[in-house]
């Protein structure tokens, strides 16, 4: 009953404080801990100490689908990149196509004129970064109409080599011969799908662009097109394969025309460069055609654009070359027992980081609260990238780029959720489960508050044996409502972000430590 007591007036303080916590450039106790530490109420101590820290392997290996690319924020990604301490990395992605109608009629005589794949990267959109350029004496190609085309360029937002083989990727687009199933349908990263021809490629240079085209004589509108990057595909499979079966089975329904048309593969040829980000569901691919419609005698200039996005099949495709790699050669890593010196942390399948509280640690903690009545007002977990393997120019984990969760061991079977810090104090003012410091600096460094959950070890008994915290480079996605989705609702599965970070190296000072501060009376 008294427990219960305490702890809920220490909820309660928490709630009411929180909003006076200033973030500034150094770490600083929770909320509760600085209305402890006005005016002498309490003896405010920090002291440092040892945890297990080591590497969850995934085998490459993550959920790919529909449900995780488009649920949320939704993502997916596109590239290349190698280096030396992951190795290579390659990322593809694969959808379905349907019909926005079934049976279509495309009128008589209808012929293609041409196919564009839309795909709509990430890109910096500060005005700064925008490039116009004007062309007044342009003449639009059907029915050589005078005109002017303005385009507006911005750089993509990239992960990697941007500038390796003069920012070039040469992006692919594949028939794809293996049925996809369904939307519910789970999907891994590294399942392998047959592709059939080549439908058309192009080299993306690392920028979008939107397009807008008007006739000189009344300003009216010839064409627009929002930002993004466009992909001619083969105007004679289209014709083929779509125009040509205008009233046969394949077109009569969803079900008979996704075994029959079952999609494409987007990706990259080369194995360096970049990563980057686009929406699966801003995918657009619209076919360019000319046909004659009932009643008239001449043809007229018509767009289909087919449906990509919500309903579709939508995969991420990735594949590792870790041969080489730092990675590669840490040889047997994974040790839960007394944890590894470096900390190889991935995206998109790669590895993430457990850690463990010592037997040492507890139970140096507990003997403070039962014997000094020492109580915990912050507990944060803080881990530095290594200074020597990450010392680079790649973009390291920003502000809310990891996940960390609480993972317990109940009944033989593992359970997963949002830490108790989470749980209780997400909503409150100004609360922040992680902190990011010296980004600019080598090395940067992160706080993950804890303190609730070291709380109910140190203070209630809870079983600190049975219990780890998995940590991921990735982000929270938040609901429609506002606040987060749901503890398993995270980028993971389309994170562009690696970094090396240090681990439970005796030998470091830079090691990864529980940093607690408690006062006494």
């Amino acid at each position: 009953m008294i427990y219960n007591m305490k702890k809920t007036f220490t909820i309660l303080l928490m709630v009411i404080f929180g909003g006076m916590l200033v973030y500034n450039c150094e770490p600083e106790p929770d909320s509760l801990g600085e209305q402890l530490f006005l005016d002498g109420a309490a003896n405010g101590n920090e002291v440092s100490y040892d945890l297990i820290a080591y590497n969850l392997d995934n085998n490459d290996s993550i959920r790919s689908d529909a449900s995780k690319l488009i649920g949320g924020a939704g993502g997916a990604v596109l590239g290349a990149f190698s280096e030396g301490q992951f190795g290579m990395q390659k990322a593809a992605y694969l959808t379905q196509v349907r019909l926005p109608v079934y049976d279509p009629d495309f009128g008589a005589n209808a012929v293609v004129d041409s196919v564009v794949l839309v795909v709509k990267p990430l890109y910096e959109s500060a005005s700064d970064s925008l490039k116009t350029t004007t062309d007044e004496n342009y003449v639009y190609p059907d029915g050589a109409v005078a005109a002017k085309k303005v385009v507006n360029t911005y750089p993509a937002k990239k992960f990697g080599r941007t500038k390796f083989n003069g920012g070039n990727l040469t992006v692919t687009v594949n028939e794809v011969t293996d049925f996809l199933n369904g939307y519910n349908d789970i999907a891994y990263s590294n399942t392998p799908y047959a592709i059939g021809q080549v439908l058309g490629s192009k080299v993306f240079n690392g920028y979008v662009n939107s397009v807008t085209i008007t006739k000189d004589s009344d300003n009216s509108s010839l064409f627009s097109s929002g930002v993004g990057f466009r992909i001619p595909l083969s105007a004679s499979f289209f014709k083929t394969k779509i125009i040509d079966k205008k009233g046969q089975p394949e077109l009569k329904d969803v079900s008979t025309f996704i075994r029959y048309f079952r999609g494409l593969k987007i990706s990259v040829n080369e194995s360096n460069g970049y990563l980057v980000e686009f929406s699966p569901s801003a995918v657009e691919l619209v076919m360019y055609y000319k046909s004659v419609d009932t009643g008239a005698t001449t043809s007229t200039q018509k767009q289909y654009a087919f449906s990509v996005g919500s309903g579709n099949v939508h995969i991420g495709n990735y594949t590792y070359d870790r041969s080489n790699s730092a990675l590669s050669q840490a040889g047997n890593i994974g040790n839960i027992n007394t944890g590894d010196e470096k900390l190889f942390a991935q995206g998109m399948g790669g590895n993430s980081i457990g850690i463990k509280f010592p037997t040492k640690t507890i139970d140096s903690l507990k003997n403070l609260y039962q014997k000094n009545k020492a109580a915990i007002i912050s507990a944060k977990i803080r881990m530095h990238t290594d200074r020597t393997a990450w010392d680079n120019k790649y973009q390291k984990p920003q502000d809310k780029g990891f996940t960390i969760l609480q993972k317990d061991f109940k009944d033989g079977k593992e359970t997963t959720n949002f830490t108790q810090d989470l749980l209780l104090l997400s909503g409150t003012p100004n609360f922040l489960y992680m902190r990011v410091y010296d980004l600019e600096k080598n090395p940067a460094y992160y706080d993950f508050t804890v303190t609730q959950s070291l709380k109910d070890i140190v203070e209630s008994g809870t079983d600190y044996t049975k219990k780890y915290f998995k940590i991921d480079l990735a982000n929270f996605l938040e609901s429609s409502q506002g606040g987060l989705a749901g503890y398993n609702y995270t980028s993971r599965a389309f994170s562009t972000q690696r970094a090396v970070f240090v681990g439970s190296d005796p030998n470091n000072p830079d090691k990864i430590k529980l940093k607690v501060t408690y006062s006494t009376k």
